[in-house]
């Protein structure tokens, strides 16, 4: 990929002089550094860095330009460099139409002038923006290679591995393309399974051992495991010490901000994630109620910024890995993971999170992986495009997924058991999807029936409650995919005997464990359980995972938060 572009506009010659200084100073070896000093220059200048190919990063450009506006350049720049990041640079007195343009252009970033120094006002802002634009381009590409039939369970799975670990692949279908482009077959569908069909012959292995994993340097891998795939890519998956003062059970936000606080506070902290760092918030595909990010993040990148701090900080990241035992024994607890090997830690947290729920409705199992997601909208949505599809579910994990999926597919039909949207949704989504005209809410309805031979082919809707033999209040509504966000369920079977369960399987914490103010069964300590501590001493509980606790993202990273400080006074009262 040639090297990207950050684009400096100001009409102003000393101050169009200074950004570019300042910029060449920190940016210019992996960044070329333009210059336009004019708004209609900078809209010429954007189309020819687009018949070049030439990828645009960054475009900082000056609110006040005459005859056109920084917030109108950057409106244009949307069609010409869709991918770039966008900062306005403004006086004080612009700042009510910087704060406009957030909602209006999807402005990234306003930065008041002067800016001096740059190490401070100006540097962590566009550090920040150009890792964004990183992760989120699209480069030649050069990474894996997934073949696989679209009817295969398993391809969905690599896929979400892969998506959720933020590691970049092409999908070859191995099945005849069906769509067309001006009545002609799709001619890029065609080349890849020209590719894909070449491939499997390369690596001389039979439909039965499919899919097949190609890394860059030419290795491949036949049905491989998610742990092979992470081993093969070089993602850490086993602990490089046998002893930690804090292990961490899970790598959804609450365990990642624990990672984060507890590494920078010192200890030797290691975190361990069955699937992917993330957790479910990794999947969500747009989060705009979280504190400090204005125009929004998605769980991705979320994910991505907590893995990057945490790892700065010293903390190690174990994935794809699973602890399958807690033991006690004094010092220590002992974590069992699922390749047999084991670790040690003075104390540990558990932040496991929580799992969708299945639904058992006649065709989903046979057709999960095949047309039906429990969650997983950001994985499978550019194959919904142009298409109807449906979702489950009446919680924010729904609504961001509705929203999100309209902009791919042709209609989404949302299905909500309740009678509102607000008895379960966040506000701000509500008004989302009723601004969105290809959403259609169908309160007071249930999934009664998937319907299809090798994939997704329609549902059949009703009443809530089980459908009557033959009763004509049930409809089919033709879908080409289905995504499940139907409530949780603790992965907590584990514990069994160990820790403390309610009886839904969440872990009881603090207060909980005894609300009479007795000390709960088998506690042996003088003192009382810690806020966040459970049955056991010196084993926490965070996040989705504890009884009674708040289902959202900012209440999961400050009780990670929390739990490192009580981990703190454990290991100082011992």
């Amino acid at each position: 990929m040639a090297r990207p572009v950050i684009l400096a506009v100001d009409d102003d010659p000393p101050v169009l002089r200074a950004v570019e200084r300042d910029l060449r100073a920190r940016y210019g070896q992996e960044q070329r550094i333009v210059a336009a000093d004019s708004g209609q220059r900078a809209v010429e200048v954007l189309g020819e860095l687009q018949l070049r190919g030439t990828p645009v990063a960054l475009i900082v450009t000056d609110q006040r330009m005459p005859g056109m506006t920084g917030t109108e350049l950057l409106a244009q720049a949307r069609e010409l460099a869709p991918d770039a990041k966008r900062v306005l640079l403004t006086a004080y007195a612009d700042t009510e139409a910087a704060i406009e343009a957030i909602n209006s252009i999807r402005l990234d970033h306003y930065i008041l002038k002067p800016w001096d120094p740059p190490e401070e006002r100006l540097y962590p802002v566009l550090d920040d923006l150009l890792a964004d634009w990183r992760a989120q381009v699209q480069p030649a590409f050069e990474g894996v290679r997934l073949v696989g039939s679209r009817w295969s369970p398993r391809v969905h799975e690599i896929k979400d591995f892969l998506a959720r670990n933020l590691v970049p692949y092409r999908w070859l279908d191995l099945e005849p393309p069906t769509g067309t482009v001006g009545g002609q077959p799709d001619a890029t569908a065609t080349a890849d399974l020209r590719e894909a069909e070449q491939l499997v012959r390369s690596a001389g292995i039979e439909p039965a051992q499919l899919p097949l994993v190609v890394f860059p340097d030419g290795a491949h891998l036949a049905g491989p495991t998610n742990l092979e795939v992470a081993e093969q890519l070089g993602l850490r998956t086993h602990p490089t010490a046998p002893f930690y003062d804090l292990a961490i059970v899970g790598g959804g936000p609450a365990g990642l901000a624990a990672a984060v606080y507890g590494a920078s506070e010192g200890l030797k902290t290691v975190l361990i994630e069955r699937e992917a760092p993330g957790g479910q918030a990794g999947t969500t595909s747009r989060i705009e109620n979280y504190l400090g990010f204005p125009v929004g993040l998605s769980g991705a990148d979320l994910t991505r910024r907590a893995v990057s701090q945490a790892a700065r900080l010293g903390a190690e990241v174990l994935s794809p890995q699973e602890v399958v035992e807690l033991r006690v024994g004094d010092p220590y607890r002992t974590l069992r993971l699922s390749d047999g090997s084991e670790l040690n830690a003075h104390a540990v947290l558990l932040a496991m999170g929580v799992a969708y729920r299945t639904i058992d409705a006649p065709g989903v199992a046979e057709l999960t992986g095949r047309g039906v997601f429990y969650g997983a909208a950001i994985t499978e949505a550019l194959q919904t495009r142009g298409q109807a599809v449906a979702i489950v579910g009446g919680g924010n994990s729904a609504g961001q997924a509705a929203v999100y999926l309209a902009g791919f597919a042709r209609q989404v039909v949302l299905l909500v058991r309740g009678s509102a949207l607000s008895q379960g949704m966040s506000q701000y989504l509500i008004e989302q999807i009723e601004a969105t005209p290809n959403i259609e809410v169908r309160l007071g309805t249930a999934l009664q029936r998937a319907v299809g031979e090798h994939g997704l082919e329609a549902i059949e809707v009703g009443p809530p409650g089980p459908p009557a033999e033959g009763s004509a209040r049930s409809s089919s509504v033709p879908v080409s995919a289905l995504f499940l966000f139907i409530g949780a369920r603790p992965n907590t079977a584990w514990l069994d005997g160990v820790i403390l369960r309610d009886a839904a399987g969440f872990l009881e914490t603090g207060p909980t464990l005894a609300p009479d103010g007795e000390r709960p069964r088998g506690w042996a300590l003088a003192r009382a359980p810690f806020l966040l501590e459970t049955s056991l001493p010196g084993v926490f509980a965070a996040g989705d995972v504890r009884h009674h606790s708040v289902k959202r993202i900012a209440s999961a990273v400050g009780e990670g938060s929390m739990a490192v400080q009580f981990a703190h006074q454990y290991l100082a009262d011992r």
